[in-house]
């Protein structure tokens, strides 16, 4: 749905996405300590091997952000390519879409700690405190959800015209989800970036990527 004057008005998932976000997030701000520790120990993905892992966390991770600047950076980007995609998905095959790229991305992100939890122990060079510290490692963020989007923006709109601010130059969306991709693998192989969960980006997309192909296979998207 357009306004008037042609302005594209935010859909009701996306709205509801930012609110649950935003009301989450101030949740943890302004609680008691106790509280907002709590809170994340309930809903933040934890890795089995630390012992606080629970079923609902690869859903409940992606409405919990660490400060501000990573909340913002989601919810713009949401905002941003979520509000065209949801109006050519329908706001029912969105939501689909947006928790199976975040539940994806929380699949992806276990996966690569087992393997290297694993890898740790087997090297026999890992100190207690690391392992321990590895074990009980966290991931919270919308990422994985929102790198679902940069992929599904790509595929269906692959030469509309993305303006970086950093660096200022244009790219054509298609490029810039694959130069996207490929410093998000890079970064993640690498080890660099420490504090973010780079695999989980890739999950999101990874499963993105499945889904759009699934349902374009079936006839229940075109792009």
């Amino acid at each position: 749905m357009m306004t008037s004057n042609g302005v594209l008005r935010t859909p009701p998932v996306v709205t509801n996405l930012l609110i649950i976000n935003v009301l989450v997030f101030l949740a943890e701000i302004l609680l008691p300590g106790s509280v907002s520790n709590r809170l994340m120990d309930f809903g933040a993905l934890h890795f089995w091997a630390g012992g606080g892992f629970h079923i609902w966390q690869p859903l409940t991770y992606m409405f919990l952000h660490a400060n501000f600047s990573h909340i913002l950076f989601n919810m713009f980007a949401l905002w941003m390519f979520g509000r065209g995609l949801e109006y050519e998905m329908g706001s029912r095959r969105f939501l689909t879409y947006y928790l199976v790229c975040g539940v994806g991305a929380a699949l992806i992100q276990l996966g690569v700690n087992w393997l290297e939890y694993s890898a740790m122990l087997s090297s026999g060079t890992a100190s207690p405190a690391a392992l321990w510290s590895y074990a009980h490692a966290t991931t919270i963020g919308a990422s994985g959800a929102v790198f679902g989007l940069l992929l599904a923006f790509g595929m269906m709109h692959p030469n509309s015209v993305i303006m970086l601010v950093f660096p200022p130059i244009a790219l054509k969306a298609k490029w810039f989800v694959i130069i996207y991709g490929a410093i998000e693998l890079l970064a993640g192989v690498s080890g660099t970036g420490g504090g973010v969960a780079h695999f989980a980006h890739l999950g999101g997309m990874l499963f993105g990527w499945l889904l759009l192909r699934w349902w374009k296979k079936r006839g229940r998207i075109y792009y």
